[in-house]
């Protein structure tokens, strides 16, 4: 079959897919949107819930094993995220413009490019992990544990980088309900298996740590299971069948987009974790009390930023479809209805979260601690900087649809290391540990004011790689 033949056999998705380019966008928005923020929560509290069986069925060296285990896998994480997201810009670009052939392509050098570096990875990491244990300095309590258990990780690693670049491949045609389901799946038989796995259960063998990777790692294939059966039952546009499944052989022109867009895309979660590395260290120099009403503070943080995430990648996917149907005169008013959606939903969270941060807090320090008044004490001053982040998120939404990812790279960069850190270091002498607090909304404001800069006076949007688009695209954009 050609290529102008599947066009047409798929040209008209409306009926399968939520289509970003036409109605009204606050619902579109919204409907988009929800799926990932309920996806968000369910493998946060999946992450929270496997911690509780590893800690509760074998100990505390096994929980320490996993952290260590844990801090290599978001390396391979955030390149993946980064890939995946370049990945949904570029299917979300030629899906607006109808060039359903040409998103297929893509899309399968995505998966295929993917697939094979989580495989050459896992293949390393397997004979390496030892080594990188070492070079983390861990425990040696814990050693023998985190090998294991980052030996099943890496062996089960492509089912994890496949199940999420199907996923952001989706995004990109406005399906963000499969990943939905499929996340609900994994999570479901995560949580079962893990216990199973881990002490044994009938004819299952007790793996102890490693078995709970292995619960992981059968959790993903079988999402994976369900992304495919729901890409080839129900006839979406990006499943790829007879010669088109060569299209998983990355071709050049498509990783040229997917790499260069998507590295720094990665760059940016890196820059992100580490800075909180770095800030944790600083919070240790506060004391004991300081350094646990953080980290409840976190629990609560963690859920706080995941409205502004889902806003912000559902922007970017609406956005990469009007670019791609030539509809350019919505990208604003779509940018604008996110940053007010932001404000409502992260306000209206980050409201409550310091309205009933007592008991909110007592959760995990308990209601006599005496870290919980410097807990208290950090919402009060934090919180409500992740609502100008959220605003910061939305527009880095807009301009990486369009392609734009080393400027908000940059800036990150600034906001978190020299602004965060300059203001801590200047001003600790006189407000000592508040000065770390501080220096919170001092960075997400640098941020977001840059940004909006850079939205609002940059001659970015002129410079789109009109090569990137269909004909077809070109053509509507003109």
């Amino acid at each position: 079959m050609s290529d102008s033949n599947q066009t047409d056999s798929a040209e008209n998705p409306r009926s399968r897919h939520r289509d970003l380019t036409e109605g009204p966008i606050l619902r579109t928005l919204i409907g988009f949107s929800i799926p990932m923020l309920i996806g968000n929560v369910i493998q946060t509290l999946n992450g929270s819930i496997n911690s509780i069986w590893v800690g509760r069925l074998i100990g505390e060296s096994a929980l320490a094993a996993t952290a260590n285990a844990n801090v290599v896998m978001f390396l391979l994480f955030a390149a993946v995220f980064g890939l995946g997201n370049a990945t949904t810009v570029r299917v979300g670009q030629l899906f607006g413009a109808r060039d359903i052939a040409a998103a297929r392509r893509t899309f399968g050098s995505g998966v295929g490019f993917c697939v094979i570096v989580a495989t050459l990875v896992a293949a390393l990491g397997w004979f390496f992990s030892p080594r990188l244990l070492h070079l983390l300095a861990t425990p040696k309590g814990s050693l023998q544990e985190a090998k294991a258990y980052l030996r099943v990780v890496f062996a089960t690693m492509p089912f994890g980088t496949l199940s999420m670049i199907l996923g952001m491949g989706l995004r990109g045609t406005g399906d963000s309900k499969t990943p939905l389901y499929s996340m609900i799946l994994t999570v479901a038989l995560d949580i079962v298996l893990n216990p199973l796995l881990i002490r044994g259960f009938g004819p299952l063998p007790a793996l102890g740590i490693a078995g709970s990777a292995a619960a992981t790692g059968l959790a993903n294939f079988a999402g994976v299971i369900l992304v495919l059966y729901r890409l080839y039952g129900h006839d979406l546009p990006l499943r790829l069948r007879g010669p088109e499944l060569g299209y998983l052989i990355p071709r050049q022109d498509d990783l040229a987009y997917i790499v260069g867009k998507g590295l720094p895309m990665g760059a940016q979660m890196l820059l992100i974790s580490s800075s909180q590395v770095v800030v944790i260290g600083l919070v240790n120099r506060e004391g004991l009390n300081a350094t646990a009403a953080y980290s409840a503070s976190m629990q609560l943080w963690n859920y706080l930023q995941m409205p502004a995430f889902a806003i912000g990648t559902a922007v970017s996917a609406m956005v990469a479809q009007n670019i791609g149907a030539g509809h350019h005169d919505r990208v604003n008013e779509i940018t604008r209805i996110g940053m007010l959606t932001n404000l409502a939903m992260t306000g209206l969270l980050a409201g409550l979260i310091v309205l009933a941060s007592h008991p909110l807090l007592a959760l995990f320090l308990g209601g006599d601690s005496p870290a919980l008044p410097i807990a208290q004490h950090i919402q009060h001053t934090v919180t409500w900087s992740y609502i100008i982040m959220g605003a910061m998120m939305v527009l880095s939404g807009t301009m990486r649809a369009y392609g734009v990812v080393l400027a908000p790279l940059v800036i990150q960069t600034l906001a978190l290391y020299p602004i965060r850190l300059g203001f801590y270091f200047l001003l600790h002498p006189s407000l000592g540990g508040d000065a770390l607090w501080w220096s919170f909304p001092v960075s997400s404001v640098a941020s977001a004011t840059l940004t909006w800069l850079l939205y609002t006076r940059g001659g970015w949007r002129t410079r789109v790689q009109t090569a990137t688009l269909s004909p077809r695209g070109m053509a509507a954009a003109k």
